[in-house]
C-alpha cells in the first residue's frame, strides 16, 4: 500500500512550518541532504505509533497584500485537496479568526476530504480555550488547539488525522499490475508518451482518474501484461509563480512515486539535463524506486557520433547520485524506441526485486575485502564480519562490522559496486545497513 499524504494548509505565519519540522524530527536533515532532493523541505516522512505517512508542507511565499494572501492560500488550499488523503488546517488563536481562513475553510469543506482543524500557539490550554472555541464558526468540525512550538496537543492532533487514514485495502484484491509513474517538468512529453504508448496497435484496458490523488491512471497492455501508468501531466495551474508551479511538480511528483514501482523521468532532449529534473529524480532515488531517464523529443536534436555520448556524461554528470538508472533516447512524436520502455520497465522490475543468496554475498565481499584492505584510524582497522540482504525494493543489505565509524560511505560504495558487477542490479538503487557487532 502507498503512504497516505497529508498536507498542512494556513495563512503565512500560522507556524505550518514549525509544525512541519516538529513532526519531521531529525528526519528532516535527511530530505535536505540528499542529492538532487529539495532544499526547502516541501515533504517528509513522518511515522506516528505504527502508521507512516507523507507529510506535505504547502508553504508558499508570504504576500504583502491582503488580497494577495486570500489567493495564495486558495492555491495552497487547491494544492491540498488535489494532492493528500487528510487536509490539516492551521489557524493562530492569538490572531484570531479572520477574513481569509473562513473563504478557506468554503473550499474545504466543498472539497468532500477529511479536514483537521488545528488552532496553533495554544501554550496554556486554560488561557485560551474561550478563543478557540470561536474556530467552531468555521463550520468544519472541532477544533484541536495545540502548540507546535511547545509540542502541546499534537498526540491528540495525529489520533484525529490517523482516524482518516484509507483502511487497508484486503491483501487478496491488492493491486499487483506493475505501477510506472511518469514523472518530469511541464512540456515534456509526460501526456504524448503516455498516447503513443497506448496507441491503437494495443488496448487501452480503462482510462480511470487516479486513487484519491488526481493523477490519471492509464492502463496499457502490452505482450499480455497490464501495466498501470501514473501520469502527472496536466497539472499547470495557469499564471503561476514559477516557484509555486515548481512546488506544484514536485508535490505531485511525490505522490505519484510513492504508489509506483518504477519511475520514468522524462527530460527534454533539446533543453538537456536540468536542476529541476535533478530535484524529482532525487525524490525517486531517496524512495528506493527503480529509475529510468527517458530523453524526450530526440527526433528533434541534430546528431553527429558523439551526441549520445555527450547528453549521456551531461546525464551522468548532473544526476550523479544515481548511476544506476536506466537510459533511453526516445521520441513520443515519432515513436521511436517508445516499445523499448516496456523491455526496459520489466527489467528495472526484476532487479528491484531481485535476493542474492546470503553465502553468495558474503563469497563477493570476502573477494573485496581481500582485493582492497578496510580503512583504519588511530591503529584500528574496520573489520567486516558478515553480509545479508533483508528486504528487496530496493534490494536492502545489512554488513556487520566492528566499528561503524570506520566504515566510509567509499568503503560501502566500494562493496556496492562489486555486488553490481556481480549481479548488475541495473535502474535500481541498493540500501546499505551498517550494523555494529563487538569481537568475540
Amino acid at each position: 500500500m502507498s503512504k497516505p499524504v497529508v498536507a498542512v494548509v494556513g495563512r503565512p505565519n500560522v507556524g505550518k512550518s514549525t509544525l512541519f519540522n516538529v513532526l519531521a524530527g531529525e528526519r528532516i536533515s535527511i530530505v535536505q541532504d540528499t542529492p538532487g532532493v529539495t532544499r526547502d523541505r516541501i515533504y517528509a516522512d513522518v511515522s506516528w505509533l505504527n502508521m507512516a505517512f507523507t507529510l506535505i508542507d504547502t508553504g508558499g511565499i508570504e504576500p504583502e497584500s491582503k488580497d494577495i494572501i486570500l489567493s495564495q492560500m486558495r492555491e495552497q488550499a487547491q494544492i491540498a485537496i488535489d494532492t493528500a488523503d487528510v487536509i490539516i488546517f492551521m489557524v493562530d488563536v492569538r490572531q484570531g479568526l479572520v477574513d481569509a481562513d473562513s473563504k478557506v475553510a468554503d473550499m474545504l469543506r466543498r472539497s468532500h476530504k477529511p479536514v483537521i482543524l488545528v488552532v496553533n500557539k495554544v501554550d496554556s490550554f486554560e488561557k485560551f480555550m474561550a478563543d478557540v472555541y470561536e474556530f467552531y464558526n468555521l463550520g468544519i468540525g472541532e477544533p484541536i488547539p495545540i502548540s507546535a512550538a511547545s509540542r502541546l496537543g499534537l498526540g491528540d492532533m495525529l489520533d484525529e488525522v490517523a482516524k482518516h487514514f484509507p483502511a487497508d485495502v484486503d491483501e487478496a484484491t491488492e493491486d499487483d499490475r506493475p505501477k510506472v509513474a511518469i514523472i518530469g517538468k511541464p512540456n515534456v512529453g509526460k501526456s504524448s508518451l503516455i498516447n503513443k504508448l497506448g496507441g491503437e496497435d494495443r488496448v487501452i484496458v480503462s482510462d480511470i482518474a487516479g486513487t484519491t490523488r488526481n493523477a490519471i491512471d492509464t492502463v496499457i497492455k502490452y505482450h499480455g501484461t497490464e501495466y498501470v501508468f501514473i501520469d502527472t501531466a496536466g497539472l499547470r495551474r495557469k499564471n503561476k509563480i514559477k516557484e509555486e508551479l515548481e512546488r506544484y511538480s514536485i508535490i505531485r511528483a511525490v505522490t505519484a512515486v510513492e504508489r509506483a514501482d518504477v519511475v520514468l523521468i522524462v527530460i527534454d532532449a533539446t533543453e538537456g539535463v536540468t536542476e529541476q529534473d535533478a530535484k524529482i529524480a532525487g525524490i525517486a532515488h531517496e524512495r528506493g524506486k527503480g529509475i529510468i531517464i527517458a530523453v524526450n523529443k530526440w527526433d528533434a536534436v541534430e546528431k553527429d557520433d558523439k551526441t549520445i555520448y555527450k547528453h549521456t556524461e551531461r546525464i551522468r554528470q548532473i544526476l550523479s547520485f544515481m548511476p544506476y538508472a536506466e537510459i533511453l533516447f526516445i521520441s513520443a512524436k515519432t515513436g521511436q524506441r517508445t516499445q523499448k520502455l516496456f523491455e526496459m520497465i520489466d527489467m528495472v522490475l526484476e532487479n528491484n526485486s531481485m535476493r542474492v543468496a546470503t553465502g553468495v554475498l558474503n563469497e563477493i565481499m570476502a573477494e573485496a575485502v581481500a582485493m582492497q584492505q578496510p580503512p583504519s584510524d588511530k591503529g584500528k582497522r574496520l573489520k567486516l564480519y558478515y553480509i545479508t540482504q533483508v528486504a528487496v525494493k530496493p534490494p536492502t543489505f545489512v554488513i556487520f562490522v566492528n566499528d561503524k565509524e570506520l566504515m566510509h560511505f567509499s568503503y560501502t560504495r566500494y562493496l556496492e559496486n562489486r555486488i553490481r558487477d556481480a549481479f548488475g542490479f541495473r535502474g535500481t538503487s541498493l540500501k546499505f545497513i551498517i550494523r555494529e557487532r563487538k569481537e568475540d
